[in-house]
């Protein structure tokens, strides 16, 4: 099974996300954030799930939870998926 790690800036990425899906939508901001880490933990069964992009590195399409893309890089050696960044498919580009 692949070993997922998440980058620091994740945890800068949900809390963007929720500060913005608190404000909007309170009362299933936790439950849209829940279901964004769900999608992420499938790379654990399929690492290569997610589409090539640019620099060897992979984006995973997110569709439950309100369109989300998270950005990482899978390891094939290791058998680690690195997760950069997560992001809206609103929004204008990674923040890194």
């Amino acid at each position: 099974m692949t070993h997922i790690i998440l980058s620091v800036q994740v945890k800068a990425d949900f809390e963007r996300i929720f500060d913005f899906l608190f404000e909007y939508a309170a009362d299933t901001s936790v439950a849209r954030i829940q279901e964004i880490v769900a999608a992420i933990d499938i790379l654990q069964t399929s690492p290569k799930m997610g589409r090539p992009v640019a620099l060897g590195q992979r984006e995973l399409v997110i569709s439950k939870g309100g369109g989300y893309l998270a950005l990482y890089r899978y390891d094939p050696i290791n058998d680690i998926a690195y997760v950069l960044s997560v992001k809206s498919q609103r929004e204008q580009d990674y923040k890194k």
